[in-house]
């Protein structure tokens, strides 16, 4: 069955690309950050923002299944919500500026190995127009502790992996890798895999050219962005994997 013919039977929106209209939805809210404002452009924020995302989510879910890459989303379960949770922190701007979205194995933000997108705001203090990615960012302790474990016992299939995402193009992040080994992996100083093991997470990511971002071939590039890391996603669903028998 063709794409748009899937899409009409599950009554999905068929992504054609999101507009500049949703840059300036931000710009504009980052200048007026107050409730009254939002509730006065709510419908903006309806329009340009929320609805093309739940409809590249969609169509991307049809995608990924397509092309057999084991992720899934939906409109209801994907995105974010634009406000921040501010009870914990000095920020107390109550929303954000950019909008994101998750797709995972079992459909949920909780599942591990990810892939991930966000339009708007910044990345590491730098104005982004929209970042894809994919992996496993900021596990948790037994996480970490389970993928640098399986990188430790079977060196040769990280390197492989390494070598695959490079081949692609693509490395993982180094960004707050830890200067010495972790605790119970001293051993591995001067291996090639001891970078790996100095990680705090395992994930690839990429700028999206912003005339892209405007085209309905986005989702090509996601579908190639995801195929590119599912090297990467496969070496951790079979860490945890292990790690939880």
């Amino acid at each position: 069955m063709a794409k748009a013919e899937t899409q009409a039977t599950t009554g999905i929106t068929p992504f054609d690309g999101f507009s500049p209209q949703l840059f300036e939805f931000f710009e504009a809210l980052s200048a007026n950050q107050t409730r009254d404002w939002f509730q006065a452009n709510k419908a903006a924020y309806e329009r340009h923002v929320r609805a093309p995302m739940a409809s590249f989510v969609e169509s991307l879910a049809l995608a990924f299944a397509a092309h057999d890459i084991p992720l899934t989303g939906s409109a209801e379960r994907s995105l974010f919500r634009i406000n921040r949770d501010v009870r914990f922190s000095k920020d107390k701007r109550p929303y954000k500026t950019n909008v994101a979205a998750l797709l995972t194995r079992d459909g949920t933000k909780q599942g591990k190995g990810v892939f991930y997108i966000s339009l708007g705001g910044h990345h590491e203090g730098v104005d982004r127009r929209g970042m894809i990615g994919a992996g496993f960012y900021a596990p948790e302790p037994p996480d970490l502790t389970a993928l640098r474990t399986a990188i430790a016992k079977a060196p040769e299939r990280w390197l492989e992996t390494e070598a695959a995402l490079a081949a692609a193009g693509l490395a993982c992040a180094h960004e707050n890798a830890l200067a010495r080994l972790p605790k119970g992996f001293e051993s591995f100083a001067g291996s090639p895999v001891a970078d790996a093991l100095k990680l705090k997470g395992l994930h690839v990511w990429t700028e999206i050219p912003t005339k892209r971002l405007y085209t309905s071939g986005l989702i090509d590039n996601a579908v190639e962005f995801a195929r590119a890391a599912q090297p990467l996603l496969e070496f951790g669903w079979s860490a945890l994997a292990r790690a939880a028998r």
